[in-house]
């Protein structure tokens, strides 16, 4: 294991919640969602041996994380890997905690590498989108590359995910270069990440209350809207029968369906932001 992990110099705790923070949901046997602070996690699997992590939460969450993943599988428990849908700070935030404490491989798309191993810093985050508070105070969100090393792989490039069989991985970008989901087409199930999400989530107020509403990945760190689009447009076209998503509550069945093509129909009112230094 590399002795040379660290983040950026901008890492630090955000002080941002909301009122499901804290709280799990299992929403399939196998997919376990929980939410921490304005973020989710999800945990795979059924057992102590053969579960994964999806994410890694906001800084300084790690012990939360341990302890929810001993919770629902039983003391010291580690999982297979941990698969990042993309780098953005508040998907790994305790990431170096839990290689140190797991000694587990993590794995992402190629072109997310760099943002994760000390190459290449985020583009700043645009506060000047429409939206809210939360897009307001998004230049103290960390966007510094991290530096996982040797410890991040790039993911199998026919698509399977690592310990997660049925599953296949979807570039999915806009929202970062890299940006993932993963869908199993035996039921149907996706993990979107923030390709899109089910809260507005520039919403100060929205966040805070969970409100439940279909939007497009957060704005003020979107650099590609169109390649966001064509994602949504992606993912539709799977046909998923729940999302679980980076930012909000599960959506699934007739729901999901309706939203997704309202998110497609109108994503240039739901989606996009009036103005910002990111618009194609």
């Amino acid at each position: 294991m590399d002795k040379d992990l660290h983040y950026g110099d901008d890492y630090k705790f955000i002080p941002a919640t909301s009122v499901g923070s804290g709280i799990g949901v299992e929403v399939r046997p196998d997919l376990y969602q929980h939410t921490i602070q304005i973020v989710n996690i999800v945990l795979y699997g059924k057992n102590a041996n053969e579960f994964v992590l999806i994410d890694a939460g906001m800084p300084k969450s790690a012990e939360e994380i341990i302890a929810v993943a001993e919770n629902r599988f039983g003391a010291e428990a580690r999982p297979k890997a941990i698969i990042l849908t993309h780098g953005h700070f508040d998907h790994v935030g305790a990431i170096i905690e839990l290689i140190k404490h797991w000694n587990v491989p993590v794995y992402a798309h190629s072109l997310e590498l760099p943002y994760v191993t000390g190459k290449q810093n985020y583009p700043e985050p645009d506060p000047t989108v429409n939206g809210g508070f939360v897009a307001k105070m998004s230049p103290i969100f960390p966007h510094e590359s991290i530096q996982l090393g040797s410890n991040v792989s790039t993911l199998p490039s026919d698509g399977s995910v690592p310990h997660m069989p049925g599953f296949h991985w979807i570039h999915t970008p806009g929202h970062s270069p890299g940006h993932i989901s993963l869908f199993r087409s035996e039921d149907g199930a996706l993990i979107v990440g923030d390709a899109f999400v089910t809260v507005k989530q520039e919403s100060l107020y929205k966040v805070l209350t969970q409100t439940k509403e279909i939007s497009g990945p957060p704005r003020y760190l979107t650099t590609d809207w169109q390649a966001a689009y064509e994602s949504v447009k992606k993912l539709k076209e799977l046909r998923p029968s729940v999302a679980i998503t980076g930012h909000g509550l599960a959506m699934e069945g007739e729901e999901l369906t309706e939203n997704l093509q309202k998110l497609v129909d109108d994503f240039d009112q739901i989606a996009l932001p009036n103005h910002g230094k990111y618009l194609n």
